[in-house]
């Protein structure tokens, strides 16, 4: 059996992002500061620098790669949940390159926003917890 747990929609934001700001950084705070427990993220705009993961199943880690460069963001979307009782933001994201590639991962901390746009929406019902899960290594919902 899998997780499962209904929600209803609560409250909504548009929010600008600011300038510079470290993007993984900026959702949680945000979380915080409104007291976002469950929710769901969407996020347009550019980066200055961007760190994105790959999770290697074998070894059970992930491996960052770095883009010290422009680039738009075509796509991140994620969501919001506990860990260790504080919002957490899981989010994945796809880049665009000035050459039209794309690029994309795991968000990670160090990928600074250049311009951003987020939809932030609250989702009412039980808490998500996060928390290590054996059999993958990832720090997934239990309950």
């Amino acid at each position: 059996m899998y997780l499962q747990h209904q929600y209803s929609t609560g409250r909504k934001w548009l929010a600008r992002l600011p300038y510079e700001g470290d993007l993984l950084e900026v959702l949680e705070k945000f979380a915080a500061e409104k007291s976002i427990r469950v929710g769901h993220v969407g996020v347009i705009g550019a980066v200055k620098k961007a760190v994105v993961a790959y999770y290697d199943q074998q070894k059970k880690e992930y491996g960052s790669l770095v883009f010290d460069e422009p680039l738009e963001i075509l796509h991140c979307t994620g969501n919001l949940s506990l860990k260790d009782g504080a919002p957490k933001a899981h989010m994945h994201i796809i880049l665009g390159s000035k050459q039209g590639s794309a690029l994309g991962g795991h968000l990670m901390p160090g990928t600074i926003l250049f311009a951003g746009e987020a939809v932030i929406e609250e989702l009412i019902g039980p808490e998500l917890i996060r928390g290590y899960d054996p059999q993958t290594g990832l720090p997934l919902w239990e309950k």
